[in-house]
């Protein structure tokens, strides 16, 4: 029999330990601070839900990724959150309820049946802000630019903002008239931009038009790519142009505001096209293989919880941003205290405390190794020296 070790976690399963947790926990405060600053309300919901709550309408990836148990109590299905987003629908929709718009933010952790890549982790710390009740470009413009002052505040610089929208790939589906077993087998292909199986798949579609899916595989770069979808889709599938500008103006409003940001389309991003019904987008650092966050509009999501609505919104994991982040406060170490029972020694603690100072006990004599600083008695007064 194999031996266990009791000590080990689940493959893609990590812990947090103290130093990393601290980070954590400081980049947690700093950015719901952040978002509560531009008008995002902080909700908690459960680890649990019913499981066809967490899941309708968000596509069979979500599925593969949920954990689910039997529920003793009712006998139904529950599922281990893997994403928060439905369940913050779910709470505008139903819990909530408001006329107008509303926005939120949440913070939690997540648990993944499978790693999304093959180093990811399976638990990765959920953090991001929605806007619902406001179909707009503004709503999504102040959406990708909270986004940006996410990874901004924690530090981070040379941000690559990659843009797309599920619209384009719709309206040149729509033109090519495929049935949903192909269909199937031509957004296998396109995600992995395969010409040769997206060629295959299509012979029996007129060519102009398996032309226009296949220029998809192409269509990323520079603003040079609008101008050429354009040009592609413009006689075939206009709508598809309807989106394309959609993403230039919204290129456009960002910069105003931003004008060294590095914009990258790339119009065969399908990301989340089950459950996007719009603008895609997601943010790119070097040193990252990933997109550190990512988000998009994913309208009338909350009809199911009996009020559809416009929703945009985003999501980073706090892990990765903590092996990212830089430029975060610095720590100003600890007090060491003496062992001793004096209540004016007491006083003098709970005053540093409460300043935001950490202040540890000294068993044994023996000062925290965190301590770089001492209490010291001089004259009858608890003074802070070096320690």
């Amino acid at each position: 029999m194999a031996r266990v070790n009791h000590w080990q976690l689940p493959g893609g399963v990590e812990e947090v330990l103290p130093d990393q947790a601290e980070t954590v926990e400081r980049l947690r405060r700093l950015l719901l601070d952040l978002y509560r600053s531009w008008g995002y309300r902080l909700v908690i919901p459960p680890m649990v839900e019913f499981t066809e709550a967490l899941l309708v309408g968000l596509g069979e990836d979500l599925d593969l990724l949920t954990f689910k148990v039997t529920d003793q109590l009712s006998g139904r299905s529950l599922g281990i959150r893997a994403d928060i987003t439905p369940q913050v629908a779910r709470i505008d929709a139903h819990s909530l309820a408001e006329e107008g718009i509303t926005r939120l933010c949440y913070a939690g952790t997540t648990l993944h049946a499978r790693p999304k890549t093959p180093l990811a982790s399976r638990a990765p710390i959920q953090l991001g802000a929605e806007l619902f009740g406001d179909d707009s470009a503004g709503a999504d413009v102040e959406i990708v630019r909270l986004m940006l002052a996410t990874l901004e505040a924690a530090g981070l610089d040379d941000i690559t903002l990659d843009l797309g929208h599920v619209g384009i790939y719709e309206a040149v589906l729509d033109v090519a008239g495929l049935d949903q077993d192909l269909e199937k087998t031509v957004f296998d292909a396109l995600q992995r931009k395969s010409a040769p199986d997206l060629r295959d798949a299509l012979s029996g579609v007129e060519p102009a038009v398996a032309d226009c899916v296949i220029s998809l595989i192409d269509l990323h770069g520079d603003d040079s790519v609008l101008e050429r979808a354009r040009e592609l889709f413009g006689d075939t599938a206009p709508q598809a142009v309807s989106a394309v500008d959609m993403l230039a103006e919204l290129a456009a409003d960002l910069r105003r505001q931003q004008p060294d940001l590095t914009i990258y389309f790339d119009l065969a991003e399908l990301r989340g096209y089950h459950y996007h019904t719009g603008l895609v987008f997601a943010a790119y650092v070097p040193g990252h293989g990933q997109a550190l966050a990512n988000g998009g509009r994913y309208n009338d999501v909350g009809g199911v919880f009996g009020r559809a609505r416009p929703a945009t919104g985003f999501a980073t994991d706090l892990k990765a941003l903590m092996a990212l982040a830089q430029s975060l406060p610095a720590d100003a170490g600890a007090i060491s205290m003496p062992d001793i029972d004096d209540p004016a020694l007491t006083a003098r603690v709970a005053e540093l405390r409460a300043s935001g100072e950490v202040v540890i006990n000294a068993l044994r004599a023996a000062p925290d190794p965190r301590c770089d600083r001492q209490l010291v008695e001089v004259d009858g007064d608890w003074q802070v020296e070096a320690l």
